[in-house]
């Protein structure tokens, strides 16, 4: 259940399934059923629903939730944007059905609906779903507004009106205006796409329910079997990468778990280097190193217990700690500083580790330090054959990949791009963090709280990927697992966390993790 299907994508398993022998009424008739569930979940009874239906299939499952909510005793009101005349098929058939039962359809206008949304304790958003590819305009526009501005709770079908289903970003109106429905909850159908899970649609859907409407199962395998490239996007979490990693047997030790390295900045700046190698420690690493410029030792020496401590004063001493094959993974960049120095000593981090199958993590300042000429990084890591993982935030991003702007649609899509150049995996951060590999693969994250948004937290992910990293975890999984963990030790942390709680959270989140292969596991046998 966690593939993510865009609205092409979603169309074919539509119509794999009706081929199938499904007719699309029925899937109508289910998918309007899911949304009057929803409707009632949120209404006592009695409460007046307005239902606001467009002229496509959307506006169909809208016609039937109308239908099953008159006859769940509510007072229904539908208002049609667009010609009655002109509907087509199933959605044609919804509405003579509806009328069967005795509900007309009224045009939706500004006076009508006013009148509409005082009455109404609900509003029903089908006014257009995840296949929408313009920006609403005139009347929808207004209508929307409208409906955001009233107050009333709102479930709108598939996804909120005005939303990509692929990027969900708002799409932009001939007048440069984006509007799109702000939803209290969403109810989809057989799968969610991205536009559920990326910013803001993720804000705009509300809470979301997925909905199986009787589409058939085997739809995903048999549009992969029509195209390699297709369904390679999935909702991060355990499913997608827990057969990569495995908690340590009683056979293990600790150079059977990986050893992480992490470059220390100036001694001003250690902080960010020693919550990057707790974390690679929590989460597994058997050993990790901090490797200290010589006049920041004393400092760390102060603070660290199990970490050890190498000074490192030059790139031959880097280069002498990384010859040790022992060393399977390295994080730079954390409070390292931007320059030439952070730049060479990632590229010999990525030339000694890159041939053996090593994992470089390169964050924060590892990464601006290229931003003057990213081809030098991108050639090392092709050069080196480096399983290399790259840690951006936006800013950072537009710094290594400029032409790959925000404006350009959907964040997946750019996070691809971003990988494809530079041979990394690449997690794009933020609220909806993408992580994306060279070869096409894709996910998107749910679990953050807004309360890691706060210094240091990306320090303790980069770490985190890291004594992951050190374990084998092959870079992609890796990635995915470590952004989940530090969303989950975001949760175990709670309201008020500093990027100091977070390294001690892991423990509960991967203790979280066990768990839940333990009942995996049982479910199996």
């Amino acid at each position: 259940m966690n593939e993510l299907l865009t609205p092409s994508e979603m169309g074919e398993a539509d119509r794999l399934t009706i081929a199938g022998g499904i007719a699309g009424l029925t899937l109508m008739e289910a998918a309007g059923r899911a949304v009057a569930d929803a409707c009632c979940r949120l209404l006592r009874p009695g409460d007046p629903v307005l239902v606001l239906v467009g002229p496509g299939n959307n506006g169909g499952d809208g016609f039937v939730a109308a239908r099953l909510l008159r006859q769940r005793g509510h007072v229904v009101e539908v208002l049609l944007l667009g010609d009655r005349a002109r509907l087509k098929g199933d959605a044609a058939g919804a509405a003579e059905a509806m009328e069967a039962a005795g509900i007309g359809a009224a045009p939706l206008f500004g006076e009508v609906l006013d009148a509409g949304l005082l009455r109404a304790s609900l509003v029903v958003d089908a006014l257009f779903g995840a296949g929408l590819d313009r920006g609403l305009g005139g009347v929808a526009a207004e209508a929307v507004r409208q409906v955001n501005e009233s107050g009333l709770p709102v479930v709108a079908v598939d996804l909120p009106s005005g939303v990509s289903g692929a990027s969900g970003l708002p799409l932009v109106n001939a007048e440069g205006e984006a509007v799109a429905i702000r939803a209290t909850d969403t109810v989809t159908f057989f799968r969610a796409k991205p536009g559920h899970y990326l910013m803001p649609g993720r804000s705009l859907a509300g809470r979301l329910e997925i909905a199986d409407i009787g589409i058939r199962g085997d739809a995903i395998d048999r549009i992969r079997e029509g195209d390699a490239t297709a369904i390679r996007l999935w909702r991060n979490g355990p499913d997608l990468w827990r057969d990569a990693w495995r908690a340590p047997g009683a056979e293990t030790h600790k150079y059977a778990r990986g050893h992480a390295v992490v470059l220390s900045g100036p001694a001003l700046a250690t902080g960010a280097a020693r919550l990057a190698a707790a974390s690679a420690l929590r989460v597994g690493a058997g050993l990790v190193t901090m490797a200290s410029p010589p006049s920041a030792a004393l400092v760390n020496a102060a603070h660290l217990t199990a970490v050890m401590l190498r000074p490192v004063r030059d790139e031959t001493a880097f280069d002498d700690l990384l010859s040790d094959g022992r060393v399977t993974s390295l994080v730079l960049g954390p409070g390292a500083g931007v320059g030439e120095r952070t730049a060479a000593f990632s590229l010999r981090g990525l030339s000694r580790l890159g041939p053996r199958g090593g994992t470089v993590v390169l964050d924060a300042d590892a990464i601006t330090s290229f931003s003057l000429d990213p081809r030098v990084l991108f050639d090392a890591i092709s050069g080196a054959g480096a399983n290399a993982i790259l840690t951006p935030h936006a800013g950072e991003f537009a710094r290594l990949f400029p032409d790959l702007g925000e404006s350009d649609g959907s964040k997946v899509e750019r996070a691809r791009a971003a990988a494809r150049r530079s041979g990394a995996v690449i997690v794009l951060k933020g609220a909806d963090t993408v992580i994306a590999a060279p070869d096409g693969r894709a996910a998107i994250n749910v679990n953050a709280s807004a309360w890691l948004a706060t210094a240091g937290s990306g320090d303790v992910l980069a770490g985190t990927i890291a004594g992951l990293g050190a374990q084998a975890v092959e870079p992609f999984a890796a990635a995915a697992m470590g952004v989940w963990l530090h969303g989950e030790a975001g949760a175990v942390a709670g309201v008020a966390l500093t990027a100091e709680d977070l390294p001690g959270a892991l423990k509960p989140a991967m203790e979280r993790l066990l768990a839940a292969q333990v009942d995996v596991a049982g479910e199996g046998a």
